[in-house]
């Protein structure tokens, strides 16, 4: 599982530096740049709640119990949201048949991720299960 969650990340790593290389990853319009912006206060939002414990390569559970206040109260997954969004407003902003795939290879990398971690939580945390029934992955009320 950890060697997975790896891939995953390098995936997500790699579509978002091909984004940055195509000139699609930033947003020159006012409104692409206010979801930018509000991606990066979520980012910022979740790991302050979060803390500082976990900045792993691999995906692993760490000491300290299971988060769920801040943005983790309406997301289990706050941080790969906030990077979604962000790149998704990249290409809005940008849209071409290359940045199109290369954030779907982002989403990719993420979506691995997600299946690495909440495998380990579920295992590590038994109140993951109560608490991933509430809460959705990224979208409240959608995924």
């Amino acid at each position: 599982m950890s060697f997975l969650s790896v891939v995953g990340y390098g995936v997500s790593v790699l579509g978002m530096l091909g984004l940055w290389r195509n000139g699609s990853l930033f947003a020159t319009h006012p409104f692409l740049i206010a979801i930018q912006v509000a991606a990066v206060g979520l980012m910022i939002w979740a790991r302050i709640t979060f803390g500082w414990r976990s900045f792993h390569l691999s995906a692993n559970p760490t000491a300290g119990g299971l988060v769920t206040n801040g943005p983790y109260r309406f997301i289990r997954h706050p941080i790969y949201t906030a990077i979604c969004l962000f790149v998704v407003a990249g290409l809005a902003g940008h849209f071409s048949a290359a940045a199109a795939m290369l954030v779907l290879l982002m989403f990719f990398g993420a979506n691995i991720r997600i299946y690495c971690e909440e495998r380990l939580l579920k295992a590590h945390y038994p109140d993951y299960r109560v608490y991933s029934a509430r809460t959705r992955r990224m979208l409240p009320g959608i995924y």
